[in-house]
């Protein structure tokens, strides 16, 4: 299979993987996020482990490395730790729109600490993604805006996290990355949950199984298509998350967006098309006629 067809194969997955996690984070609405999030990682550590183990990769990556892959484990920490958060207290259509804000922040890191330049595609798309991200979380001066502000959060954190990503891709190898991301969250995440720790019913046992399984599903698929395919390409396709989320939001709860979430989405939506679709190039130019 052609590498660009690989990457959105594994960009659609993920994004469907990953929606699928979200169901059972607000499945599991009664355990504590960071027991989630613990979890969520547990499963992807093990599953990982085996992986590194049958390709024979390093565990925790090379030394040269541990500086961006420490980095990449603790935005990706703080990322989903707010991404639960806000899936325990949104719809999950309206935290997943929140969610895929991370490209745009993706754009901004770049151009501050990669010297990257800002085009003015990339700009427009921001002001529509921005815009977008306003009209869902609906600022007001109460607490009630808390939520859509985490949520908005995690989109931060993870742009940040996808920068020191796409530095990794051809560094370290998808499970090594995934490993020691899952390593550093169980270790640090341990002190905070055991203290308080119940032991979890059998369904709720089944929803945090499946928190894990989604997470590391979606992860090792999104690594690798970054590793397929251009990051525009990648970044595009994981907006179908959007809509797998909010399909089963809409069958499993009855959750539909208001008006003014919809069109937040659907800027949000034209952002990432105007940032990421691939430009018309004129004959000749790449030797195709």
């Amino acid at each position: 299979m052609e590498s660009r067809s690989k990457a959105l194969w594994y960009a659609l997955a993920s994004a469907f993987a990953f929606a699928v996690m979200g169901v059972f984070v607000k499945l599991a609405a009664d355990t504590p996020v960071l027991d989630k999030v613990l979890f969520r990682n547990l499963v992807s550590l093990l599953i990982a482990f085996v992986i590194v183990l049958q390709n024979h990769r390093p565990i925790i990556g090379e030394r040269r490395n541990q500086l961006a892959l420490m980095g990449r484990s603790l935005l990706g920490i703080g990322g989903v730790v707010c991404f639960f958060w806000a899936i325990d207290h949104l719809l999950l259509a309206d935290a997943t729109m929140l969610a895929k804000l991370s490209p745009f922040f993706v754009a901004i890191f770049a151009a501050v600490f990669l010297h990257e330049r800002l085009t003015i595609r990339v700009s427009a798309a921001l002001v529509l993604g921005f815009a977008g991200g306003l009209l869902v979380i609906k600022p007001s001066f109460d607490l009630a805006v808390l939520p859509a502000l985490i949520g908005a959060a995690s989109a931060v954190f993870a742009g940040g996290a996808y920068v020191l990503l796409r530095f990794l891709r051809n560094r370290e190898a998808p499970e090594t990355i995934v490993f020691h991301f899952s390593l550093v969250s169980v270790v640090g995440l341990l002190p905070f949950v055991l203290p308080n720790f119940g032991r979890p019913t059998l369904t709720e046992s089944m929803w945090l199984l499946g928190i894990g399984l989604g997470a590391a599903v979606g992860q090792l698929a999104l690594t690798a298509s970054y590793r397929h395919g251009p990051a525009g390409q990648v970044a595009l396709a994981g907006y179908s998350n959007i809509i797998f989320s909010a399909f089963f939001g809409w069958l499993l709860w009855t959750e539909v967006p208001d008006l003014l979430s919809l069109a937040g989405g659907l800027l949000i939506l034209a952002g990432g098309v105007v940032a990421f679709a691939p430009t018309p190039t004129k004959p000749g130019i790449d030797g195709v006629s």
